[in-house]
């Protein structure tokens, strides 16, 4: 069986395609750009923008082929509310569309898309489950939870269609937000938090993400849901704290009124001078703890990775970046 990864020269792309291949499977990855990774020796890499249908009908794709679907457009970097829309719709939501017409076309029936934990908006119970009420506080999280719907109508039609919603994924290669947390910490200035920092932060990892959607195909691509998120998360006070440590950094974190500091990025929101994304900073002091205890069930998924050891490479990754040597590289390291 021929595996397709949309987006497969991405972020998590990049760890599943080697994961394809040294299951067996021959590999294309379509995106926009190639970069110069090991497994283009056995992978095939062609050319595809998923905003433009011509562009997803001419990769040929056939009926038996199992398809994934990675490409999208993140809150990194944070954009302008008046550019939002037209930032994040074109890739995740006609994208998707065009991917999935492109399926139908030829008879492939099988889709493993990733969408975000976004879709839930404000925390109405913790842990939330796959089946926590849906309502995105942005662009980002509403273009996302469209294509679930349109998964919905294309499974009703005869797809088998397997959907992640990962926390913030982190992992080798994207920084992101992360950077300008690095910089406070590097400069020894305070680190404010929006609240007391008492409530969990949670990561997912990349690898764990990969593992994900290879388990998924194993698993002959199950018509359902799934939480992808780090298990038992610290407080943000002590994930933050931790890492000040670890880096050797003279910096304190500041709690904060969570509701003034809300008020304050939303007026720099309306000004377009976005700080952070909406969808960032109006759950940033909420209890926001993925179940992922369904994809133990269903899929036999365990996320294998902690979140202060994923902070910490994180980190090691940015003073590598920037010619840096008092943080030791420090690797991703199995959860106990």
């Amino acid at each position: 069986m021929r595996h397709i990864i949309f987006g497969g020269d991405g972020f998590v792309g990049r760890h599943l395609a080697p994961k394809l291949v040294a299951d067996g499977h021959e590999v294309v990855v379509a995106d926009i750009a190639r970069s110069d990774l090991a497994h283009y020796a056995q992978a095939r890499f062609v050319h595809c923008d998923v905003t433009d249908a011509p562009s997803v009908r001419a990769l040929g794709i056939e009926a038996d082929d199992m398809v994934y679907n990675l490409s999208a457009k993140m809150l990194s970097p944070i954009q302008a509310r008046a550019k939002r829309h037209d930032f994040f719709w074109p890739v995740n939501y006609n994208g998707t569309e065009n991917i999935i017409q492109a399926m139908d076309a030829a008879g492939a029936r099988n889709l493993v898309h990733f969408t975000t934990d976004m879709i839930y908006g404000h925390t109405v119970y913790q842990p939330m489950t796959e089946d926590h009420p849906v309502a995105p506080l942005g662009e980002y999280g509403l273009s996302k939870l469209k294509t679930e719907e349109l998964a919905a109508q294309w499974r009703e039609r005869g797809m088998n269609i397997s959907l992640f919603r990962p926390r913030l994924i982190i992992g080798p290669g994207r920084l992101g937000i992360l950077e300008k947390l690095f910089k406070l910490i590097d400069w020894n200035l305070p680190v404010p938090m929006i609240g007391s920092g008492k409530n969990p932060y949670q990561f997912i990892s990349v690898f764990d993400c990969a593992e994900a959607a290879r388990l998924a195909f194993k698993a002959g691509v199950p018509n359902e849901a799934y939480n992808l998120g780090s298990l038992n998360p610290p407080s943000v006070r002590k994930l933050l704290g931790d890492l000040i440590s670890h880096a050797g950094s003279r910096s304190i974190l500041i709690p904060t009124p969570g509701w003034a500091v809300k008020r304050t990025l939303d007026l720099l929101d309306w000004m377009n001078l976005p700080l952070m994304d909406p969808e960032q900073y109006l759950i940033a002091d909420e209890d926001c703890l993925l179940d992922v205890s369904k994809g133990k069930r269903d899929l036999g998924w365990v996320p294998q990775y902690r979140d202060e050891d994923m902070l910490i490479a994180a980190y090691s990754e940015y003073r590598a970046k920037i010619g840096g040597a008092h943080a030791p590289a420090v690797s991703h390291a199995p959860a106990e």
